[in-house]
């Protein structure tokens, strides 16, 4: 695609002490088929080289843009701070641990324009810490609403793309973990249909000390989006959060195994 006549993407990324990935997460931009992107990285007060590295990698493209927070404030403000300063149409989300492939913003973008569609999405691979593919894969259903999304967040962070043009400007709320789910609820909420691509275009890196693999947090957040962000009564905020439970276990067997297993042994969301 000629990147003088293609809409510009820009890349959300968040980081903070990311030295040990940042600089795989920018290659596998840097090595998109799709030439019309930026990427809009915005550290958060990291402690390690994670700025030194960025600015390394901004000398092999100037399309990488750099700001840097005064103080450490949380994924929520970096990611909405990178969006603030977002030149482009389309968003796409990666953050600074997670990698695509190189079709990822090329294919994605072209179902989105044949689709018409503002909120899309794609299948993904995750992998272990030292990099390593699993066979556990997330698949995506071919459209999911609000009320589906409530039961279940099938929606990868990594893997999402927004036409702001349909959209309009967003916003990701203030919250510690889980604002990219409460963005997608507040826009399936107003009407935007995720469509799912089944190809699997990113891979998710598990990292042992993330937030995310802390099950109880990530309960307890789920259940302050469901009655706090979504204002749903406590009837159907244990109705959804029921749902939610089941399927968090059933997660929770599948990534021991990929951990206790290792590659090639695993299972995969069917």
């Amino acid at each position: 695609m000629a990147q003088n006549t293609s809409p510009t993407i820009s890349v959300i990324t968040p980081a903070y002490n990311a030295e040990r990935f940042i600089e795989d997460t920018i290659q596998s931009v840097l090595d998109q088929t799709y030439d019309s992107w930026e990427m809009v990285i915005v550290d958060d007060r990291s402690q390690d080289r994670t700025v030194q590295l960025i600015r390394e990698m901004q000398e092999k493209d100037n399309r990488i843009k750099l700001i840097e927070l005064e103080e450490n404030s949380g994924s929520a403000v970096a990611r909405n701070t990178a969006i603030e300063n977002a030149q482009g149409r389309y968003l796409a989300f990666l953050d600074s641990d997670d990698r695509w492939m190189p079709e990822k913003l090329e294919r994605q973008l072209a179902f989105m324009q044949e689709k018409n569609i503002a909120f899309s999405y794609t299948s993904y691979i995750r992998t272990l810490e030292d990099g390593t593919e699993t066979d556990y894969i997330s698949k995506t259903p071919r459209k999911v609403d609000w009320d589906a999304l409530m039961k279940r967040c099938v929606i990868g962070c990594l893997t999402v793309m927004l036409d702001t043009k349909k959209t309009g400007k967003i916003k990701m709320v203030d919250i510690r973990t889980r604002q990219d789910y409460a963005l997608w609820l507040n826009l399936t909420r107003r009407g935007f249909i995720a469509h799912g691509f089944p190809e699997i275009l990113a891979k998710y890196r598990v990292v042992g000390n993330s937030i995310s693999n802390n099950k109880w947090k990530a309960a307890k957040r789920n259940w302050y989006v469901f009655r706090h962000i979504e204002s749903q009564s406590l009837p159907k905020t244990l109705w959804y959060f029921g749902h939610y439970a089941v399927i968090a276990v059933k997660d929770l067997i599948k990534y021991k195994l990929m951990i206790n297993k290792g590659p090639g042994r695993t299972n995969s969301d069917r």
